[in-house]
This record gives structure tokens, C-alpha cells and sequence, in this order.
């Protein structure tokens, strides 16, 4: 398939040829769900902790004994029924992480990005560099690109002063074209990808 590349002054200079095995496959709705819930759940840090009645710091002396007060019969404060006693099946510390296929992972990146062609989300634009890192010039370059929402910039390589520009703008995410996230691919509004990214995922998840 043949798409426009677009300038940084949001002109229309070109086209160049994507890979419809990578940008016009079917959509598999079931692989997104699998790939973004796996980056979700691999975020989680799992520390929440809460302690059973044997790990309360409270005296295992009897409140009162068990026969003659009128009361309820009690073993120790340390009893879920007390103020300030254990917890039943409270969280614990764990690991939420677990591993997705490949297969399925390259299902979902090629499913999202030929979605976001068929929204007309997707934008092929010339390879660009902030080389003063500064957020002002990134910011400069986007107003003529985009409408100020949630945007997705697809890069080459691990562009250091790309990344730095883009860290204060709240509404920018800057993936490699190698280290997707589905999250951010499905969540984005607009999707930048840079001309020479383009190409190197025609390679990356068209070849089998």
C-alpha cells in the first residue's frame, strides 16, 4: 500500500510503500486485549501488604476469661473481629508479570498499527531531530502535524534529544519502532511515524 510522507511544515512531499502484511492486515481484537493487559499487568509492583492475626503486634494474653463476664468468649485481640486486629486473605506481596507469545505480541502490533491506518490516525512524516533537545522546537514541529491530543511518535533508533524534548509535554509518548507499546499505540489519537521507522518496520514484523 502506498502512503503520503508529510513534511515537518505538515506538507505533503512524497509517498513511500508500507508492507500490507504489517499495515493492512485484519484486525485481531482478542490479540490487542492480550498485549495491553500483559503491559498493564507487568507494570503492577505487587507490594501491597497486609498481616494476619500472627503478625499483628499485639499481647497473646486471654482480654478476659472465657466463663462468668457476660461477654462474648475471646482468645486474644489479635482476632479479625477486634479493632486493630489481623486481616483474613489480605493482599500480599506478589508478581503480577507474566509472559505473552511472540507470535501473539506480533499479531497485536500489526493489528493496532493497521487500525490506526484505517482511522486515518496513522501519519508517515520525514525523519526529524531535535538536536537542542529543548521542548519548544519538538513543540513547533507537532503544531504543524497534529492537534495538540494524545499523539504517539514512532522514531528509528533510541534518540536520546527526541526523548528529552518530548518529556514535558504531557500529551507525547515517543516509542522505537522496535519497542512498541500496545497501550500507547491503542490509546494514541494520532500516531507519528518517522519515514525511516517506516521502513525498518516493513522489515521487523513483515518478515516471519
Amino acid at each position: 500500500m502506498k502512503a503520503k510522507v508529510f513534511s515537518i511544515q505538515g506538507e505533503e512531499i512524497k509517498e513511500i510503500t508500507l508492507n500490507d502484511s504489517v499495515f493492512a492486515t485484519e484486525v485481531s481484537d482478542g490479540s490487542i486485549y492480550y498485549a495491553v493487559n500483559n503491559e498493564l499487568a507487568n507494570r503492577r509492583v505487587g507490594t501491597a501488604c497486609t498481616k494476619t492475626r500472627g503478625e499483628v503486634n499485639y499481647s497473646n494474653a486471654k482480654p478476659w476469661r472465657q466463663k462468668g463476664t457476660g461477654n462474648a468468649r475471646s482468645g486474644d485481640k489479635k482476632s479479625p473481629v477486634w479493632v486493630g486486629g489481623g486481616t483474613v486473605f489480605g493482599p500480599k506481596p506478589r508478581d503480577y508479570s507474566h509472559k505473552l507469545p511472540k507470535k501473539m505480541k506480533r499479531l497485536a502490533m500489526k493489528s493496532l498499527l493497521s487500525m490506526k491506518v484505517n482511522e486515518e490516525c496513522l501519519k508517515v512524516v520525514e525523519d526529524f531531530a531535535v538536536e537542542t533537545g529543548k521542548t519548544k522546537d519538538l513543540a513547533q514541529i507537532l503544531k504543524n502535524l497534529v492537534n495538540g491530543e494524545r499523539t504517539l511518535i514512532i522514531i528509528r533508533d533510541e534518540d536520546a534529544m527526541i526523548r528529552r524534548a518530548g518529556k514535558n509535554i504531557p500529551w507525547v509518548r515517543i516509542n522505537s519502532y522496535n519497542r512498541l507499546s500496545a497501550k500507547e499505540l491503542l490509546y494514541g489519537k494520532n500516531v507519528l511515524l518517522l519515514e525511516t521507522a517506516a521502513e525498518n518496520l516493513n522489515k521487523f514484523y513483515g518478515e516471519e
